[in-house]
């Protein structure tokens, strides 16, 4: 498992299945098979994958630290990566597909519908990560100041499902199965945390 794990045609795999998603669009919308509302179809697709890929990143260090495979530490970044690329296409189907750069409108729509602001901040709490995500932006922050930056992911997670339990509105079973997910994975690094200040 590990000599897999640590192989470079593993990672080059693990990088083209993250852009299945990607693919899938770009099939249907080629076949014109986006459904009757093609916009809000990309947009909750693009949505749900950056979650997703927001939970994958968190749950990479305690699945490796309990099935014992520190190897797992070499897609992190890539997962992270992927949330910001998926976050990213999701805020410009909005702002490109969906608005037509129209600034005005999107501002007053702003204002209007609060779980944009919840989407935007939960995006904006990502950049930070993906900038700093390289070897040089660790070796420049330190690897302590560099982790405590990068506990930003988990209010972009929070941010990011308020931003979904508020845009459903009703049939809030999906958001909150994220909510409950990202709520064990912060309970888990909390946890090691307090044992590491115990031990120290």
């Amino acid at each position: 498992m590990r000599a897999v794990l640590e192989s470079k045609w593993t990672k080059a795999l693990v990088f083209l299945t993250c852009l299945v998603p990607l693919g899938e669009l770009v099939w249907r919308e080629y076949r014109q098979d986006l459904g009757a509302k093609p916009v809000e179809y990309i947009t909750h697709q693009t949505g749900i994958w950056t979650l997703r890929f927001l939970a994958m990143t968190l749950a990479a260090t305690p699945v490796r630290r309990i099935f014992g495979v520190p190897e797992l530490i070499r897609y992190r970044r890539m997962l992270g990566l992927y949330a910001f690329f998926y976050g990213y296409m999701h805020l410009m189907t909005y702002v490109w597909l969906d608005k037509l750069f129209d600034f005005g409108e999107m501002w007053r729509d702003i204002w209007k519908r609060p779980f944009i602001i919840a989407g935007l901040t939960a995006f904006v709490l990502m950049i930070p990560l993906a900038l700093t995500s390289t070897s040089w932006a660790i070796g420049k922050l330190g690897g302590r100041r560099w982790r405590m930056l990068h506990r930003l992911v988990y209010a972009s997670a929070a941010a990011g499902v308020l931003h979904y339990v508020w845009l459903v509105k009703s049939d809030v079973r999906a958001p909150l199965t994220y909510a409950a997910l990202f709520t064990a994975l912060f309970l888990l690094r909390a946890r090691r945390e307090v044992k590491n200040d115990e031990a120290a």
